[in-house]
């Protein structure tokens, strides 16, 4: 969606995230959007959240689905989406994003797999939405953990645990794998195709038949995640932009506002610890 403001001029429309210094591997987010449609993104975790109120629409997978109020979200990681708005009040949400690391640690169990990206489960979602609130206003670190593990078992039942690597190999996980190696410069379509001996345009189009992104996108998307990552770590605007291969600091507002709803300034007053 073009002409997004670096802030969100509509009350109704909100973003925001929590990073807490006990649990690494742990973000937390809760929005409200009602006029913006984010463009193709990653969080390169496990997305689990839980829609208040209103309903989502979104493509994940090459597939269009619906989250009604009371529906609960899982989605994978490195899967690319989008997110906007069925009606004109928009929808309330809130989510954690776990890396997969802290899964395991939790839990003790490998290979962690979501088959149904959403499903519509009122007391399921309800107590997902109070376990994050929950998480988002506890300082305690005992505490923390313990919300944490209660999360987890919380959606734990709707989780698959066997290894699942669809297209295990697949000669188009080369150029991805090439993308997150070269995200901080520029890419042509041209190499990408040498990656795997296509020609330019034959690429492309099996690329979007088979992650449901143009190159572009997934590049993007790419960019953007290691955006959040130098945020975190305190690195200043301006340099996280040349260092995601991005024209300058307007560039990363304009792009991180379109996947995450928040300017990147504001994402790192957000997640730095307090």
């Amino acid at each position: 969606m073009q002409g997004v403001p670096e802030q969100f001029s509509d009350e109704r429309d909100s973003a925001r995230f929590r990073h807490l210094s006990q649990l690494p591997g742990v973000e937390l987010y809760h929005a409200h959007i009602s006029r913006y449609a984010f463009e193709p993104h990653t969080h390169e975790a496990f997305g689990i959240g839980a829609i208040e109120a209103g309903a989502e629409r979104f493509r994940y997978r090459g597939t269009h689905y619906v989250a009604p109020e009371h529906s609960v979200v899982t989605m994978n990681p490195d899967e690319l989406h989008t997110g906007e708005a069925v009606a004109d009040d928009g929808w309330r949400y809130r989510m954690v994003y776990l890396e997969p690391d802290v899964l395991e640690e939790v839990t003790g169990v490998r290979h962690w797999w979501f088959q149904d990206v959403t499903r519509h489960d009122p007391l399921r979602a309800r107590r997902i939405g109070q376990l994050i609130y929950g998480l988002w206003h506890t300082e305690d670190p005992l505490g923390q953990k313990g919300l944490l593990l209660e999360l987890i078992e919380t959606f734990q039942p709707l989780a698959r645990h066997a290894p699942v690597v669809p297209d295990a190999g697949h000669r188009f996980d080369r150029a991805r794998e090439y993308l997150h190696d070269n995200y901080m410069r520029p890419v042509t379509l041209d190499e990408l195709a040498n990656v795997v001996s296509l020609s330019p345009y034959h690429f492309q189009r099996q690329f979007k038949a088979h992650f449901h992104v143009t190159p572009h996108q997934m590049l993007m998307a790419i960019r953007l995640w290691r955006a959040k990552i130098f945020l975190t770590h305190g690195m200043p605007a301006a340099d996280v932009a040349a260092a995601t291969g991005l024209t300058d600091q307007s560039h990363l507002t304009r792009a991180f506002t379109h996947r995450y709803g928040i300017t990147p300034v504001r994402y790192q007053k957000q997640v730095t610890p307090r």
